[in-house]
């Protein structure tokens, strides 16, 4: 069993102890769940923003502890301040160290949330929407295309966006029309190994009225302009920022590099 079988594994234990402790009726009645979400396309479509997503995220199977003593209130302030066009939230407790409360938190900042987590099921859309997030993650490598067709069409009807994200070829047969936003992991969840020029390589089988996001492995301005020249709008970025002392400082100076790039 790999890492992305236990998680998955885990993930739906974790499901069912979490519908027996909140009913979707006693979800729908949280302050957040009435607000109006904010369009992560939107916001990676307008040309003046830098297409970043950047991610707030303590651990990880295959690192460890990245930033045990980052604040969330801070970090994602920081992020939002010097130009991000999206949070990622890692609410992944056992194995990224996450919780529902730093993306409550984290609601604070005026720019759309992903909630990055392992969804398998129509309840955590629920709470997805009840704490705040704006766009949900659905992972190919965990679902079959019938259930990234069901859970997409699903989150669309509480008005949440979905980025639907890739690794393999195989996979691109999960792309549909409820899935706008597309993206490539270029690190497989299942060895934790990187390769950017295979993503690049995917990415030119993606159907071009989608928005295509590269996520994970970048680490530098190099790396946007590269994926920029391939038709990428979005670029989700999280360990390259978490693994510094002051996260938000360390995304400040990336971004006053990309600006000086262009």
């Amino acid at each position: 069993m790999n890492i992305l079988d236990k998680i998955i594994a885990q993930k739906r234990i974790e499901v069912e102890e979490r519908k027996a402790k909140a009913s979707v009726t006693e979800l729908k009645q949280q302050p957040l769940y009435a607000r109006a979400t904010l369009s992560l396309k939107e916001f990676l479509l307008d040309d003046t923003k830098t297409g970043i997503i950047a991610e707030f995220k303590r651990q990880s199977p295959s690192k460890g502890v990245i930033n045990g003593k980052a604040d969330v209130v801070e970090v994602t302030s920081a992020y939002t301040n010097n130009g991000a066009s999206c949070l990622s939230v890692l609410t992944d407790e056992q194995f990224f160290g996450g919780s529902t409360a730093d993306l409550i938190k984290a609601r604070i900042n005026n720019i759309p949330i992903l909630r990055k987590d392992f969804i398998v099921d129509e309840y955590q859309i629920e709470e997805a929407k009840a704490m705040g997030a704006d766009v949900i993650l659905l992972i190919a490598a965990c679902l079959t295309r019938e259930e990234v067709k069901r859970l997409a069409a699903y989150a669309k009807q509480l008005g949440l966006e979905v980025l639907l994200e890739l690794h393999d070829d195989e996979e691109l047969q999960h792309i549909c029309n409820e899935t706008e936003i597309v993206g490539i992991n270029n690190r497989n969840l299942k060895t934790f190994e990187v390769d950017i020029e295979r993503s690049l390589r995917m990415a030119k089988q993606i159907p071009d009225t989608k928005i295509k996001v590269a996520e994970s492995g970048i680490s530098s301005v190099e790396n946007i302009q590269l994926f920029k020249a391939n038709g990428f709008r979005g670029f989700l970025i999280g360990e390259n920022f978490m693994k510094e002392e002051n996260p938000g400082k360390a995304f400040a100076a990336f971004v006053q590099q990309l600006k000086e790039k262009k």
